[in-house]
């Protein structure tokens, strides 16, 4: 069978401009295509969240269904499977299935409902559906189609330590004659993802001699990045076709192809961080509608990255940033801000805020004496807070989104200022530690000195006062972020973490840190 894999990019609640989208892609196929196959929920975007609780909105996913089958009758020989929610018809329950649809000729000829419906991290699929009633194959062409959708395809006893739902889809569908798995997916990213993902659909097609052709969704949705990486696996869990990750892609395959042994490579950790936050970033911007960034410039790492990041995804053209010097901020500060701006190609505004900073103290006056502690602290965080005043008024009058710049280990610990640099309309790393922040600068310069070499080797410093160095009020990055990721990824105790050889009372500053912090 000859099978086109569509690898496309849908927007959250545009099913007009979805449903167009399936259209340009059919119209462009070949006469000797048999079967073209989209991500899970393509219609509406994934994930369309609440939005699936409106009537209207379902009303009009239906209608855009309907559209499409109507569609497909000028195309008699063509097949088409398609991610949709389908209402059940049922009183009961939710009254909504996640739904992989066949249609072709101008008929839907199957409507399979995804069964496993997980809860956990940003899948919900369980308030907003209902599990599938049944499993059914189907006859198409020459082959016996096997429909399943994302975690349908990886529910095999023995995969997972806990098992939460005791069906497994795929061993019903080879049951019932199977000749190809086809699962549609909305799968995000994770690092290392696409080799857990892989292993998986290896062995279910290995264990079942059935071939797998697997199509995933790409493109950046909020917070979600979606990377693509579609494939086709033969009857023994090899390679057929590999498709490209964070990219777009309409491409044909033919399941009568034998697959290579070991054609798979995992992806290299910071390089698939990179490609997924310039994707993420890219989409972000196109589909809220800005054209433009903006970003602070301080001279150190995490500014730097953002900005290299933020080039990449809009364009030399379309991103600024603006430096904003205080009594605190060294000459070398500002010498490297200058530097990357030169190698990016961007503009570069300097606004000194040492005026602002003396009005404010001024207009202040007595009311901050006291606690000279406590005093120097807000005295630091007016400054960060200008800043972000002055960024935000910049977007005001040209347009741009502002990107903030902090990291996860400075977030996690409270070493950020609200309404200070946590201000803007995407935190582009702030689900990255600081060593990684370093180790994707490294990956930046790969080919050539874009972060100045002087930003990756100084000390850190939010230089808010005199001689200050991240280091006087945080741990060494390394060994806070060892803690970091064991505490708040994967859900280590106090007790657990000092059996690791961490000493308890730095552990003990850690979790402190981090409770303060739940206020910002």
């Amino acid at each position: 069978m000859n099978i086109t894999i569509a690898q496309l990019n849908s927007i959250v609640g545009d099913i007009t401009g979805n449903l167009a989208r399936v259209k340009e892609a059919i119209t462009g196929l070949n006469k000797e295509t048999d079967l073209i196959v989209f991500p899970e929920l393509f219609i509406t975007g994934s994930v369309p969240r609440d939005l699936l609780k409106l009537s209207w909105f379902i009303k009009k996913a239906e209608e855009a269904v309907m559209n499409l089958v109507k569609f497909s009758a000028g195309y008699p020989d063509l097949g088409i499977i398609i991610g949709a929610p389908l209402p059940t018809g049922e009183r009961d329950g939710i009254g909504l299935y996640n739904a992989a649809l066949l249609i072709s000729g101008g008929e839907i000829l199957l409507k399979q409902a995804k069964s496993i419906l997980p809860s956990y991290d940003i899948s919900d699929d369980g308030r907003y559906f209902d599990p599938s009633p049944g499993l059914k194959t189907i006859p198409f062409k020459d082959e016996i189609l096997g429909l399943t959708i994302a975690e349908d395809a990886g529910n095999y006893p023995g995969l997972w330590e806990q098992r939460f739902f005791p069906t497994d889809p795929m061993a019903d569908l080879a049951k019932k004659g199977a000749t190809i798995f086809i699962n549609i997916a909305s799968s995000p990213f994770t690092v290392g993802g696409d080799e857990v993902r892989f292993n998986v659909l290896k062995n279910q097609a290995r264990h079942y001699r059935i071939p797998l052709l697997f199509v995933n969704a790409i493109g950046g949705n909020d917070e979600l990045i979606f990377d693509g990486g579609s494939l086709l696996l033969d009857q023994e869990g090899r390679v057929v076709e590999l498709f490209p990750y964070f990219e777009e892609l309409i491409a044909a395959v033919d399941t009568s192809l034998a697959g290579i042994e070991d054609r798979f490579r995992p992806r290299d950790k910071i390089e698939s961080i990179h490609d997924a936050l310039v994707l993420g970033l890219r989409d972000y911007m196109k589909k809220c509608g800005f054209i433009g960034a903006i970003i602070g410039l301080s001279g150190g790492i995490d500014s730097a990255v953002t900005c290299a990041l933020a080039v990449e995804a809009a364009g030399s053209k379309n991103v600024s940033g603006i430096a904003m010097p205080s009594i605190y901020t060294s000459d070398e500060s500002n010498r490297l801000a200058e530097e990357l701006a030169e190698n990016l190609e961007i503009n570069l505004t300097v606004i000194p805020i040492s005026p602002i900073f003396e009005s404010y103290t001024a207009g202040l006056g007595d009311h901050l004496e006291g606690d000279a502690e406590k005093k120097s602290l807000a005295m630091e965080n007016i400054q960060a807070r200008i800043r972000g005043n002055i960024l935000m008024t910049f977007s005001n009058r040209f347009g741009p989104i502002v990107l903030s710049t902090g990291n996860k280990s400075e977030s996690a610990t409270g070493y950020c200022t609200l309404y200070g640099d946590l201000t803007g309309g995407l935190a582009v790393i702030s689900d990255l530690f600081k060593t990684t922040v370093y180790e994707l600068a490294e990956y930046i310069n790969r080919q050539d000195e874009i972060i100045p070499r002087g930003i990756i080797d100084r000390p850190p410093s939010a230089e808010l006062k005199p001689d200050q160095t991240d280091q006087d009020t945080l741990l060494p990055y390394p060994l806070l972020d060892r803690i970091l990721r064991w505490y708040l990824e994967e859900g280590r105790s106090a007790d657990e973490i000092e059996a690791m050889g961490i000493d308890s009372e730095v552990i003990d500053w850690v979790i402190r840190a981090i409770a303060k912090s739940e206020y910002k």
